[in-house]
């Protein structure tokens, strides 16, 4: 499809990949090169956005770090799409790994039609393919699993009581987004519920980056093994017959380095800050 820029303003919500920036789609590149305003995550890689963006664009960054309290409400990302968006701007919302995998695209799609602005929905590698890829392990294969789900556990409430006993029993793999700090009571749901002993969990952090660091143990002996240790955001965890395969398969070593791929919140509101009075100098 001949992509164009529409005179009326559309946004394009497109997927950035989960960290290697070698990972963006050709579609959301282009898209990128095109844009005159990009309203980035913060799990977004630097060289997406120093190398595909158009060197003309309003770059807009909207990241959210729930944990240390800093994160762009959801009602401003709205707002921004909307404003530039009826002022004729092509706008590309650019979020971090795919789209439509815990990514809040439903309240930005609401607020699109609300407001009748056109748009576009374009996929990205989400976290769970690209973490498993880098990390050796299938998330399927023939006598390991034949099915895999994508959960997450940020919220005590989110999975209820009544789904561990079938996720404790299941031969399906189990990926949980937004979990490092509530993994424990993931483990210990599962075992609660009779997980059977021989089964494995894989921590992924910052998979994909250069920083990327995996810890695997069976899960009967995560407590020992694993529990407390820190882990740096983002990291993904997998649960199943199939992380056995990354001994096997695994084709990365683990970094040394414990500092984080993706900058802070606080980081990039101080960058924007410099670069903004930089420009207003050599304006001057």
């Amino acid at each position: 499809m001949e992509q164009s820029v529409n005179t009326k303003g559309r946004v394009i919500i497109a997927g950035a990949g989960p960290g290697d920036p070698d990972l963006i789609t050709v579609k959301a590149m282009r898209w990128l090169q095109q844009a005159e305003v990009v309203l980035t995550d913060r799990l977004v890689s630097d060289v997406i956005l120093r190398q595909y963006v158009n060197s003309d664009a309003e770059l807009i960054y909207v990241g959210k770090e729930c944990r240390r309290g800093a994160s762009t409400p959801q009602e401003s990302i709205n707002e921004w799409m909307i404003h530039y968006a009826l002022r004729g701007k092509l706008v590309v919302r650019l979020k971090g790994g795919d789209v439509s995998v815990f990514s809040n695209i439903l309240a930005e799609l609401e607020t699109l039609v609300v407001n009748n602005i056109p748009y576009e929905i374009v996929p990205g590698v989400t976290a769970a393919l690209g973490a498993a890829a880098y990390a050796g392990i299938p998330l399927t294969a023939r006598d390991h699993a034949t099915a895999v789900r994508f959960l997450t556990y940020y919220r005590l409430d989110v999975v209820p009581d009544s789904s561990w006993k079938d996720l404790a029993a299941t031969g399906d793999t189990l990926v949980f987004y937004m979990c490092a700090e509530t993994l424990d009571g993931v483990i210990e749901n599962l075992v609660h519920h009779g997980i059977h002993k021989e089964k494995q969990v894989a921590i992924i952090e910052q998979a994909t980056t250069p920083m990327q660091r995996i810890h695997v143990s069976k899960v009967h002996e995560y407590h020992r093994q694993l529990q407390g240790l820190p882990l740096i955001s983002p990291s993904l965890v997998i649960i199943g017959n199939t992380v056995a395969l990354h001994e096997k398969f695994g084709w990365i070593a683990n970094s040394n380095s414990r500092d984080p791929y993706f900058k802070s919140v606080a980081s990039l509101e101080k960058h924007i800050k410099q670069n903004n009075q930089e420009e207003h100098v050599s304006r001057a």
